[in-house]
């Protein structure tokens, strides 16, 4: 691919910040997938800027507030071109770091705000989630709050994580909405009955995480299991027992890349492309990686149409996977 080579752009919801139609998950740059490179992991931050991308996703849980910290240097250099998202409402910190119960009260909400600017290093937040939604506080009560941030220039467009279409509906009722993020992928579809609609009619982005499967629809091999600081091991579809016939299903995605000479990876990510389409829903999926070289196979899949054909083969995958979703 050469560095001529742009996404094409969109706008983040209703009159939010335009960006690429492909962002750049962070997360595993810091936590989760195993040890990581740092050195590549930042020329992957600046090779994917030269190809467009200009939404990079973070969390201040990713790494207890350590991925916010090495995106930092990044986001200051080219602060006029990056759209960084980053998300509050799990308890988890470097004092309880095993604390994943979450906290949507106002006045935390607040202070994960303020914590994630130093983090940062900036004036504002482009896009602030709420990564998930608590029943225990009322949705009005925590978009008040974000939406305050607005208000005070703290924050420029809100977002929300995996919370269902009556959610949605409600928190644009309150403040507008720029995206939701959620899974969704070739084996998670769960999304298109209900919370897909609901999106397209209140001009709601949706933000796939996961596009990949965690990997697995990249067709990587897991023979030999899956390493002690990989989190993927305790999620359902990665067990032992599901794996391998995950990964019979996985042959489906290879044997197509086989026949376009493309990567699975670049047929998932075409895939999502393409059922966004026929949906009548934006998207600006947020594959995660940490070498170039995946980056730039993923950047390509943006401007791939898939075969009715290979979209029907397709089809059922979701249908037959084993384990749930997390």
């Amino acid at each position: 691919m050469t560095g001529n080579f742009a996404l094409p752009r969109i706008v983040l919801g209703d009159g939010g910040p335009e960006i690429g139609i492909q962002g750049l998950g962070c997360m595993g740059m810091s936590e989760f997938y195993g040890e990581t490179d740092a050195a590549e992991a930042r020329a992957t931050l600046g090779r994917a800027l030269e190809l467009g991308i200009t939404l990079f996703d973070t969390a201040d849980v990713y790494g207890m507030g350590q991925n916010e910290c090495f995106l930092a240097p990044f986001v200051k250099a080219h602060r006029d071109r990056v759209v960084i998202a980053t998300k509050c409402g799990y308890a988890r910190s470097l004092e309880n770091p095993d604390d994943w119960s979450l906290d949507n009260r106002p006045e935390f909400i607040r202070r994960a705000a303020d914590a994630s600017l130093q983090r940062l290093g900036v004036e504002v937040i482009d896009l602030y989630y709420l990564h998930r939604r608590s029943s225990e506080v009322p949705l009005a009560e925590s978009i008040g709050a974000m939406a305050e941030l607005v208000k005070t220039g703290k924050v420029r467009a809100l977002g929300l994580s995996a919370v269902s279409a009556d959610e949605l509906r409600e928190a644009c009722g309150i403040h507008p909405i720029a995206a939701l993020q959620s899974e969704w992928s070739i084996f998670t579809r769960t999304i298109e009955a209900e919370i897909v609609p609901a999106a397209a009619r209140l001009g709601v982005t949706i933000v796939p995480y996961s596009p990949l499967g965690r990997g697995m629809l990249t067709g990587k091999a897991f023979a030999n299991g899956i390493g002690a600081g990989d989190a993927r091991k305790h999620f359902p579809r990665f067990s032992p027992e599901n794996l391998d016939a995950n990964m019979r299903l996985v042959a489906t995605i290879e044997d197509i890349a086989a026949s376009l000479r493309v990567s699975p990876a670049q047929v998932a990510l075409a895939w999502l492309y393409g059922k966004a389409r026929e949906l009548d829903v934006a998207i600006a999926p947020i594959p995660g990686t940490r070498s170039r070289m995946r980056l730039e196979q993923n950047v390509a899949a943006a401007c791939m149409t898939l075969t009715d054909e290979a979209m029907a083969s397709l089809e059922p995958l979701a249908r037959e996977v084993a384990g749930i979703a997390i």
